[in-house]
């Protein structure tokens, strides 16, 4: 396990490689405290990864540091045991994704989870005014979060009230864009990376794409590849936490 810095941190090579005589002391400093790198997949909720956790290790103190909605993939930094109380400084760290954008149609959700509602003609968008457009979000900015989060009003999760139809208003969050690059143009699709600061959802840049274009936008693929100085690449798959809880099963049968 790799302890840089301090920090016990539980990656794709510890799992990959065999552990021998090493699977004691392995859950021992999971329960006590660490770092785990996960690659979530696609449909899964941030709360699914953690309880998976809990159930692999059999560990009490489990927890997240960022929600990925379940469209998602990518990394996923969970800590156990009294990492458990350091969340927050994980929560700061600048994030990286790569996605994709469909434009021409918009969604309640700003993505895939809900059906198109509005479609909207995109033959004037050009190369030109798409890059335009990303360079126009890209520093500091002020967000308005999408009715489909978890953020709360007057006690209840927007989220909610968008199930039922009704919307909101909702204040501006400042947030960070570091870098927007666009990667590759199709239209209707964009794809792109972005570096960028906590609290910004990428569901609403893709709208908010849309607007500027004067047509619609929605995101349809993301994932996060990297959380301050941890990347994907390092990260633990679901396939790999079956294989590990196999290994320790047989040891101890």
């Amino acid at each position: 396990m790799n302890t840089e810095h301090g920090v016990v941190v539980l990656q794709r090579s510890d799992i990959e490689k065999s552990f021998d005589d090493n699977e004691h002391a392995l859950l021992s400093k999971l329960a006590a405290g660490a770092v785990i790198l996960i690659d979530k997949p696609k449909g899964w909720t941030s709360f699914d990864v953690v309880n998976k956790i809990k159930k692999t290790f059999r560990i009490k103190k489990v927890g997240h540091a960022g929600t990925l909605d379940p469209m998602a993939t990518g990394l996923l930094i969970i800590c156990t045991g009294k990492k458990t109380k350091e969340i927050n400084s994980f929560v700061g760290l600048d994030k990286r994704y790569t996605g994709s954008i469909k434009l021409g149609e918009s969604t309640p959700s700003y993505d895939t989870e809900t059906e198109v509602i509005e479609r909207k003609p995109f033959d004037h968008v050009t190369e030109s005014m798409i890059r335009d457009a990303a360079a126009s979000v890209t520093g500091s900015i002020e967000q308005v979060p999408p009715m489909y989060s978890a953020i709360k009003k007057n006690g209840k999760p927007l989220y909610k009230l968008a199930r039922k139809g009704i919307e909101v208003s909702r204040e501006t969050r400042p947030v960070t864009i570091h870098e927007f690059d666009i990667t590759t143009i199709d239209v209707p699709y964009v794809s792109f990376r972005i570096r960028c600061s906590k609290g910004t959802y990428i569901r609403t840049i893709a709208h908010d794409m849309g607007v500027k274009l004067n047509t619609g936008g929605h995101l349809t693929s993301l994932q996060r590849t990297g959380v301050g100085m941890f990347s994907v690449d390092d990260a633990v798959t679901i396939d790999h936490l079956n294989e590990l809880k196999d290994r320790l099963k047989r040891k101890h049968v």
